[in-house]
């Protein structure tokens, strides 16, 4: 899963080396955090947050086919 998020955010980012992607296991669900640079935080999210929402949409899809849970975490750098 963190390799598909982070292909994801690299295709659409203009600087795709800042993209960092932590996960953290846990029993029946994974949390992944996601930083990119701050110049790229509008393009992860989209318009009313549609981008987000579509990555969330293909990280569900694929983590149901391995009976797992997943939750992806924009951080925001201060």
């Amino acid at each position: 899963m963190k390799e598909l998020v982070q292909y994801l955010a690299r295709s659409l980012v203009n600087n795709p080396d800042a993209v960092e992607v932590k996960e953290t296991q846990g029993e029946t669900a994974s949390i992944l955090e996601l930083k990119v640079a701050k110049e790229d935080l509008g393009r992860i999210i989209g318009k009313q947050g549609r981008t987000a929402k579509s990555i969330r949409t293909i990280l569900n899809a694929a983590a149901s086919r391995a009976n797992r849970k997943v939750v992806l975490e924009i951080i925001e750098d201060k």
